[in-house]
């Protein structure tokens, strides 16, 4: 199984970068997660937010691979703990299929996006920094697939 994470944004802090490729290193070769980074689309006085997320929407979109079922990260979405997370990721592994995570930048994710989801996923009451997404969402579903395994990582 394949789980692709497109993000909006590129250039990120070096420790962003090294956390994620940590726990994407991590992942066992049969639940493997790909990076995907769109670049942020011009922002300015005359180009309104609805434009922004709509071209940056469009991106994403193109960047999904065919046939992938679709999780939009939004603020809206779905809250999981770390074990429903574990739970809802076997789902994911023996339905066969390969995922998308869409991750959208400042303004958020485009009507398009949300509505191509399968589903949304909030991952925190918290407003997060958007670098910082990548490196908890990587976490998270390596942490998950621990607990599919009973590996020792996740302690309760």
């Amino acid at each position: 199984m394949r789980i692709s994470i497109i993000a909006v944004g590129t250039r990120m802090p070096a420790w962003i970068s090294e956390g994620v490729q940590e726990y994407t290193r991590r992942m066992p070769y049969e639940l493997k997660l790909l990076w995907r980074e769109i670049p942020l689309s011009r922002r300015g006085k005359d180009i309104s937010v609805q434009k922004v997320c709509a071209a940056e929407g469009k991106q994403l979109l193109k960047s999904i691979p065919a046939g992938d079922k679709v999780i939009a990260l939004d603020v809206e979405g779905r809250r999981l703990s770390t074990v429903k997370l574990a739970q809802q990721l076997e789902s994911w592994q023996m339905s066969g299929d390969n995922y998308s995570i869409v991750i959208g930048g400042p303004d958020g994710l485009s009507s398009a996006c949300l509505e191509r989801a399968a589903q949304r996923w909030s991952l925190s009451d918290l407003t997060l920094p958007h670098p910082l997404v990548r490196v908890l969402l990587a976490e998270q579903l390596y942490r998950a697939w621990t607990i599919t395994v009973n590996h020792p990582y996740h302690r309760q």
